[in-house]
C-alpha cells in the first residue's frame, strides 16, 4: 500500500447534522503505521492567530497504531473497505491492550472516502453511529536544503517502546507532513509539522506541539542519516527506524 495523507471534512453523529470541530490529519505508512491527531478548533471564530503550543485541553483525540482493511462488496456489488485501526498508543488512555476501532470505507464519486461506523461520541459518552468525510491530499517532494528535490517522496516510522519507563510513541512521516505522540506513564505530548518549501521563513514548520515531552520529529524530516532497523537516541529513549522508504 502506498503511504497516505488523510484529511478529514466532517465527523457527523448520527441523527446529527455533520460538523467539523478539529482539524484532524492521519499520516499512514506503507506497510500500514498511523498517526491520528485531532485538535479542536478555537471556540471564537474571531480567534487571533495561535502560537503552535497549545495546552493539552485543545486535544480532542490522538492516537497511532497499525492499520488493516478487507475488501467487501455491498447488496449492489458495489465495492468498499472493512478497515481496523488497534491502537498502540493513545491520549485517551493507558491501557490500549486490544483496543481498536472498525469502519466501513465506501469511495465516493467525488472522490472523497466516507467512513460509516459506531464508536463513543467524546462529548456524550455514548455508543452511537457516526460517518467521517474523508480526502487524501497530495503528497509532495521535499527539496533538499541544497535546492531540487530528488523526485522522490520519503516515509518514515520511528517507534519507541520502553516498558521500564511505561514509555510508548510512534512518529510517522509521509512526504511534506509529520506526526509524532509519544505516552509516558500519565503525560503525553504530540507534535504537527508540514513543509513550507524552500523559501525565505518557510522549510519545516511546527504547526502544534503539546505536552513537554520530546519526539524525534527533526530526524524524521533528515531520513539521510537514517538507516531502516537503525536508533534514534535522546535521553534514556532510543527510537527504532521500523520504516525508512521512498516512493
Amino acid at each position: 500500500m502506498a503511504p497516505s495523507i488523510s484529511i478529514r471534512e466532517h465527523v457527523r453523529w448520527l441523527p446529527d447534522p455533520a460538523t467539523e470541530p478539529t482539524t484532524t490529519l492521519v499520516l499512514t505508512s506503507a506497510k500500514n503505521h498511523f498517526v491520528d491527531i485531532r485538535i479542536l478548533k478555537p471556540t471564537d471564530p474571531k480567534t487571533p492567530k495561535e502560537e503552535n503550543v497549545l495546552p493539552l485541553s485543545r486535544l480532542d483525540w490522538a492516537f497511532a497504531g497499525t492499520s488493516s482493511s478487507t475488501p467487501q462488496h455491498d447488496k449492489d456489488g458495489k465495492a468498499f473497505a472493512h478497515s481496523t485501526w488497534k491502537h498502540w498508543v493513545s491520549s485517551r488512555t493507558r491501557d490500549v491492550d486490544g483496543v481498536s476501532d472498525e469502519g466501513d470505507m465506501i469511495p465516493l464519486p467525488n472522490g472523497r472516502t466516507l467512513e460509516k461506523g459506531s464508536n463513543t461520541d467524546s462529548e456524550t459518552g455514548v455508543v452511537s453511529e457516526y460517518e467521517e468525510l474523508w480526502w487524501e491530499a497530495p503528497v509532495t517532494v521535499v527539496e533538499s536544503e541544497e535546492g531540487g528535490g530528488e523526485g522522490r517522496n520519503c516515509c518514515v516510522v520511528l517507534r519507541l517502546q520502553d516498558d521500564e519507563h511505561e514509555a510508548r510513541g510512534l512518529v510517522v512521516r509521509v512526504g511534506q507532513y509529520v506526526e509524532g505522540v509519544l505516552r509516558v506513564g500519565e503525560s503525553f505530548s504530540l507534535e504537527r509539522w508540514e513543509w513550507k518549501g524552500m523559501g525565505k521563513g518557510e522549510g519545516w514548520q511546527r504547526l502544534v506541539r503539546m505536552g513537554d515531552l520530546w519526539l524525534p520529529c527533526g530526524p524524521a524530516m533528515d531520513e539521510k542519516r537514517l538507516k531502516e532497523g537503525g536508533e534514534v537516541k535522546y535521553g534514556e529513549y532510543v527510537w527504532e527506524v521500523v520504516e525508512l522508504s521512498h516512493f
